[in-house]
Formats: C-alpha cells, structure tokens, sequence
C-alpha cells in the first residue's frame, strides 16, 4: 500500500483507500489501547474504559514502607468496612482483597432512583524480608487499612549497613 493512501488530504477525487484500509486502523487502534493499558497496569490505575473497570474492579493506593525492625503497609480503602477485607499472608508474599457493595437510593413524589455499585480487588505484595507471622497487626481505621509485620532475628541481622569513604 503506498504512503499517499494512509493521508486523507492526498486522496483524489475518485480515489478511495483500500476497502481493508478501516479494519487496518480499527486494529491499530485496538493495539494501541492496549499497550497503554498495559504501561499503566504497571502503576496500579485503571484506565478508562478498560476490562477492570468494565468488571468492577478498582484499585486501592498501598504505601509498603521497610523499617530496621518491621515492615509497614497502608492500604486506602474508602467505603469499606473490615468484614469486607480478607488479609493472608505467605512465606514471600502479604495479599489484601477486598469487594465493595453501596446502594443509594433515593425518592420523591414523582421520583424513584436506585443506584448500586460494585467493585473487587485483589493484590498481592512481594514481601523484601522474613517477617514474624505470630506478631503481625493490622488495624482499620478510617478506611485506612495498616498492618505492622517485623521482620525476624535472621531478616534484622542479614542488613549491615556500609561505610562509604571518600577520597
């Protein structure tokens, strides 16, 4: 296909694109949404418009924060309760889920409107040391999920920390 049939403003008269020219870009479209979900996935925001959200779900901000002694994550979970989150933590991993349920209603005389909304999460957090599974806590307060693991004897010890001398 030359060049000069992909420019609308070189077109003559009489002179068409190729009838495959619409599912060429259809396609080039398509690739193109795609790998820009595909970049932000890596940040953990959903596009618009994109399969997640189409499903429900949402992603919630997690701050992982590693101290000398323990571990740190926050989770901002707004319009959640605790009975809605489930915590499970693995040898090498910390998993948050979560599903979120609101119904607003409202009427008037003449007027009725439901309106029901759902979303689910699910992450999964690579955990950098050995943590003490018997003396993790978490707490929820304010939607605001955080949960304290410390590191074990082994994770505390294997950290030196190293001079840096300048010439």
């Amino acid at each position: 296909m030359a060049k000069k049939n992909l420019i609308p403003s070189l077109w003559k008269g009489t002179q068409v694109p190729a009838r495959g020219m619409d599912n060429l870009l259809d396609s080039f479209q398509q690739r193109m949404n795609e790998m820009f979900e595909e970049f932000f996935r890596g940040f953990n925001v959903a596009m618009p418009g994109s399969i997640e959200e189409s499903f429900g779900a949402f992603h919630p901000s997690i701050d992982v924060k590693e101290g000398e002694t323990d571990i740190v994550v926050k989770a901002d979970l707004p319009g959640l309760e605790e009975k809605d989150i489930d915590v499970l933590l693995t040898e090498d991993s910390l998993t948050i889920k979560g599903e979120k349920k609101a119904e607003k209603e409202d009427k008037a005389e003449n007027y009725y409107h439901l309106e029901r909304t759902y979303g689910s999460f699910h992450r999964v957090i690579p955990l950098p040391a050995e943590v003490d599974s018997k003396k993790v806590e978490a707490t929820f307060k304010n939607g605001v999920l955080s949960i304290v693991l410390p590191k074990t004897a082994k994770a505390k010890a294997a950290g030196k920390k190293i001079a840096i001398k300048t010439e």
